[in-house]
């Protein structure tokens, strides 16, 4: 079957392409059901497992058998942590929205004694809300983060706090 020929694609200038970034976003999944959140752990992990031992012995069937079989029921687990999983997306703000955010949550006067920048209290909430892609509002962050588990509270404030120092360049020699 003949192909078209390919049309030169006009060359876009490294200036134009950072112009057009779009800003890092995060993600943080919850899967509130335990069971299918292990069924689906131990079966990454037991893909992995086998994965190396067929690696190490690839001529050996019973190996090649346990792998598909293992391959099998991570589809299985697969699909039921995406049925029952959720996630919540966070943005980067443009900087000076970041900095403006930081500035209108000073810190209190036992909380600038103890080394603080900002206020703790108000600025999470605040941050979680600014850099919700999924219409968190700062009620909604404030009640999360005060009733939520210390694990998953502090994963919600680091996704929406780690986004804003997402990194995606590197410096290299000219």
């Amino acid at each position: 079957m003949p192909t078209k020929p390919r049309t030169a694609q006009p060359k876009v200038s490294p200036a134009d392409r950072a112009r057009s970034r779009k800003r890092p976003i995060l993600k943080m999944t919850i899967c509130d059901d335990l069971t299918v959140k292990t069924a689906y752990e131990s079966a990454r992990y037991s893909v992995r497992r086998l994965k190396a031992e067929a690696e190490d012995r690839p001529n050996e069937a019973t190996v090649q058998a346990a792998l598909a079989r293992a391959e099998t029921e991570l589809t299985a687990a697969q699909e039921a942590y995406d049925a029952e999983a959720y996630d919540l997306r966070f943005e980067a703000l443009p900087r000076t929205e970041f900095e403006d955010l930081k500035k209108a949550h000073p810190p209190t006067e036992a909380q600038a004694e103890d080394g603080y920048d900002l206020n703790v209290d108000t600025f999470g909430p605040a941050l979680v809300a600014a850099a919700s892609l999924d219409g968190l509002t700062v009620d909604d962050a404030r009640t999360f983060l005060d009733t939520w588990s210390e694990g998953d509270a502090s994963t919600l404030f680091n996704t929406a706090w780690g986004v804003q120092q997402e990194t995606r360049t590197d410096v290299g020699k000219g």
